[in-house]
Formats: structure tokens, C-alpha cells, sequence
């Protein structure tokens, strides 16, 4: 008997590289697994890893009449063509593109997954739009499962969906952690020695990380400039793993200038493996604006890091204040400077927060459990019997 066939639709490949790394694999046990994204660099890993096939339909994150139109032409045919039992979207471009498509091709089973509203940072009439067109997503789609509970009560006081359409999927998360993955058993010593003295890291360093793209909204601009400030205390370094985003939003001149002059601050760029990076750190610092479920709060915890997160959605569930990390307000650099001299200054409260770093991650996002929770939820959703 054939499988029945299962569509998941993200907008560029490196979400279906690092954000649901592994899934797709685990999905191909119970289903033919097909993905569908822009073209670029990862494809070719994504198809590695997942071991499904990867079918590319340009879309971009901009707002771009023309091109979305010409990509929701294309999604329509290639669903047509292909008849999937269920079509799953991820990030807003392949939400709109994806669900609208599906629709009007008239597959019964239309999922979005909701990570972050990037929307809730827009204002104007270009807020708006947006409103609208995250509307008319959730109405295309017969289930929306924001991952995280705060992300939830937020879509329902938008009002963009009706409360019965919304469910969280286990504790929230869209894919978990592998935590057997992200484990520091897994980094040597001589691996950590090698990459500390690669970078110009001192033994006596206290060494900040961030990971994840290097843009105004993630809270670099506050970072750095917060970092800058405690440089004077102790033996510090900012170390900065993602890439730069000029394009969509660029950080202030003043922080590019310090993260290009800055002998302390270092930036590495985009790294298939973090782990190397979180095993030569002390602390995640994570002071974004806004996010679904941050992917890689939980990797830093599993690595056994204490993080510094901002009090939004997401963060502030997998972050307890005191006992695996601080919570910190939004676009506050006061805020970051205190947490990180705290931290730096606190050794009880640093040596609590990184013992309970590790088992709060475990516990409660394991890989695994979350994937299954999704199984069973298009189980009880289609009403498949799958073994």
C-alpha cells in the first residue's frame, strides 16, 4: 500500500536545514515525504540529510506582488500535479504561498506552523497588509499550530484566527532538540582548545555568545553596545555565530563599526555545527525582539549554557528567571549590560543556572517526543492508521 503523500513547504532552505533538521526523515517512516523551498546553497545538504526529495519554487521574504503571485501560480501546480494528503507550511512567505495554493488545489489537510510574528515589529499601512495577509494564511489553513503558548494567546488577541483552529503541539517547540546532538560530551578538549586558540581566546576569558543571524531585531545593536561597556570589568569576548542580513534589517553603523575595530568581539559567520561554538562560551546571549520558539535557546541549554533571553514569546517558556537563565526586557541595553555583569560578577548564580542549564532542556523538548506528538497529531487529524 503507498504511503500517503506529505507536503512541508518552508520559504528558504535553511529552515528546512537547522529548523527542522531531522524531522522530515523521521516523517518519511509513515509518509512520502516531499519538500518544497527557494533554491541556494543548502538544498543540496537538506536532500542529504532529509533524504527526500526537494522540489524548488522561488519565494522571498520581501513583500513582492509579482513574484508571490508568480510563486503561488507555481505551488497551485505543482500540488495539482502531486495531490498530497497533507501540506504543512512553515515561515510567513510559505504560509501564504503554501496555504492559498493548497486551497485552491483542493488538498484536505492544510497545516501552518507559526514560529514568530516578524509583523508585530512592522507599523504603518505595511502593517496592514501584513495583518491581512496573515489573516487570510490562518483562513486557507484547516489547523495553525503556533509553537509556543504565549505565541498562541498572542494570535488570538490579533484576533488573525478562532481559538478552536489553535493548538500547541507538546510544550511548544517546532522541532525540539536532539539532545544526544547537542551534548558537550560530544566537543573534545583538544577540539576546545584548538578553536579557542584559533579565535585568540584566553584561558581566563569569560567568553558571550549569540547565535543566529546578525540583524536590529535579534537585539544585536544593544548587545554590542552593552558589551562594549563591560569590556572594562574582566577578561571578556562577544563572540558572534550567523550570518548578516543587510538586505532585510541592518544593524546601526555604530555596531558594524565595533564588531569590524573591536579586538574582543569576534565574528566567525554562518556554522553548519554551533556546537563548537557553545562549547567554548559561558553564556548565550539572546536579546531579541520577537521570535516563535528559538531553536537556539534550547541548543545552548542542551550544551549547558546559562542564557540571557528577552521576555517574549518563546524565550520566556523555555527560560525560567534564576534557574536556567535571566529574563530581560525587550530593547532594554541597560538591561543586557546588568544581566551580563551579573552573570559575570554572581559565581553562585552562574555555577546554579548552568547546573540546571542541561536537564530543563531535556526534560522538556526532547527531539523525539516532539516529533512523535506531530505524528500523532496528523493521526488523529486525517484519521490515518500508520505503523
Amino acid at each position: 500500500m503507498d504511503k500517503p503523500k506529505l507536503v512541508r513547504i518552508t520559504t528558504i532552505p535553511l529552515s528546512l536545514f537547522s529548523l527542522l533538521k531531522g524531522q522530515l526523515k523521521f516523517m518519511k517512516n509513515y509518509f512520502e515525504v516531499q519538500a518544497v523551498t527557494s533554491n541556494g546553497e543548502l538544498i543540496d545538504s537538506v536532500r542529504e540529510n532529509e533524504q527526500v526529495p526537494v522540489h524548488t519554487i522561488e519565494m522571498t521574504r520581501k513583500i513582492s506582488p509579482l513574484k508571490d503571485i508568480n510563486a503561488l501560480w507555481k505551488m497551485y501546480k505543482y500540488l495539482k500535479k502531486e495531490k498530497p494528503l497533507i501540506v504543512h507550511t512553515h515561515t510567513p512567505k510559505a504560509g501564504i504561498v503554501g496555504m492559498l495554493a493548497a486551497k485552491i488545489a483542493g488538498v484536505p489537510y492544510r497545516f501552518h506552523t507559526v514560529a514568530g510574528l516578524p509583523l508585530l515589529e512592522v507599523t504603518g499601512k505595511t502593517r496592514i497588509l501584513l495583518n491581512a495577509v496573515e489573516k487570510l494564511t490562518y483562513s486557507c489553513a484547516t489547523h495553525v499550530y503556533p509553537n509556543s503558548f504565549v505565541l498562541r494567546e498572542i494570535l488570538i488577541k490579533q484576533g488573525f484566527a478562532k481559538e478552536e483552529k489553535l493548538k500547541v503541539i507538546a510544550n511548544g517547540s517546532s522541532n525540539g532538540i536532539d539532545t544526544s546532538y547537542f551534548d558537550i560530551s560530544n566537543i573534545s578538549e583538544q577540539r576546545i582548545n584548538d578553536l579557542k586558540k584559533e579565535l585568540n581566546i584566553s584561558p581566563e576569558d569569560f567568553v558571550f555568545v549569540f547565535v543566529g543571524r546578525l540583524v536590529g531585531d535579534k537585539g544585536l545593536n544593544e548587545m554590542v553596545a552593552a558589551f562594549e561597556r563591560i569590556q572594562n570589568l574582566k577578561n571578556v569576548k562577544l563572540l558572534l555565530v550567523g550570518p548578516f542580513e543587510s538586505d532585510l534589517d541592518p544593524l546601526k553603523n555604530e555596531t558594524l563599526k565595533a564588531i569590524e575595530e573591536n579586538k574582543d568581539i569576534i565574528c566567525v559567520g554562518f556554522q553548519k555545527d554551533v556546537r563548537p561554538y557553545f562549547a567554548i562560551s559561558d553564556v548565550l546571549v539572546f536579546p531579541s525582539y520577537r521570535e516563535g520558539f528559538p531553536n537556539v535557546v534550547m541548543q545552548a541549554g542542551a550544551m549547558g549554557l546559562p542564557v540571557i533571553a528577552s521576555d517574549i514569546n518563546g524565550c520566556n517558556e523555555i527560560i525560567v528567571e534564576k534557574e536556567n537563565g535571566l529574563i530581560i526586557p525587550v530593547k532594554d541595553e541597560n538591561a543586557v549590560y546588568t544581566a551580563m555583569v551579573k552573570l559575570l560578577e554572581d559565581k553562585d548564580l552562574f555555577n546554579k543556572l548552568k547546573s540546571n542549564a542541561r536537564k530543563m532542556i531535556v526534560d522538556r523538548y526532547e527531539q523525539k517526543l516532539v516529533w512523535q506528538a506531530i505524528l500523532e497529531e496528523y493521526k488523529k487529524v486525517t484519521g490515518l492508521h500508520l505503523e
